[in-house]
């Protein structure tokens, strides 16, 4: 595969796992009552994935990590437009873990994971737009 193939399909990858990870989250709050700690993972994950998407497709190197501010600083060195998004966006780093195994972090509240679910949609707006038509 040529090296453009390969990023491109490396890519796709990465947005088809984030877009799965925000259509886990949206049926996870229109669930009944809904799963709020799932949703908020979801939303986490929908946008770590989404920026590092972005960051392969730039092919910028980087670590495996949660942490959505340390991502955003890369996403917003090849884009600063994307700064305001992701720092609003460094908020959900908590999720990728708080809630998915037992602790004493008190559990989410609805209009905290819409909020989450909401930026990690903005997120997933934002990278698309800066991607070609068809990265893979």
């Amino acid at each position: 595969m040529p090296p453009d193939a390969a990023r491109a399909a490396e890519t796709a990858g990465w947005l088809q796992k984030a877009r799965g990870d925000l259509r886990g989250a949206e049926l996870d709050l229109a669930a009944d009552p809904p799963l709020l700690e799932d949703a908020a993972f979801h939303a986490q994950q929908a946008v770590e994935k989404a920026l590092k998407a972005f960051l392969v497709w730039h092919e910028r190197p980087f670590r495996k990590t949660h942490d959505l501010g340390e991502i955003g600083q890369l996403c917003t060195a090849i884009d600063p437009s994307l700064e305001p998004l992701c720092r609003r966006a460094d908020a959900l780093t908590v999720s990728a873990w708080a809630f998915r195994y037992p602790s004493e972090e008190v559990a989410p509240l609805l209009e905290e994971v819409g909020e989450a679910f909401s930026v990690a949609t903005e997120v997933w707006g934002a990278v698309m737009t800066r991607m070609p038509a068809d990265p893979g």
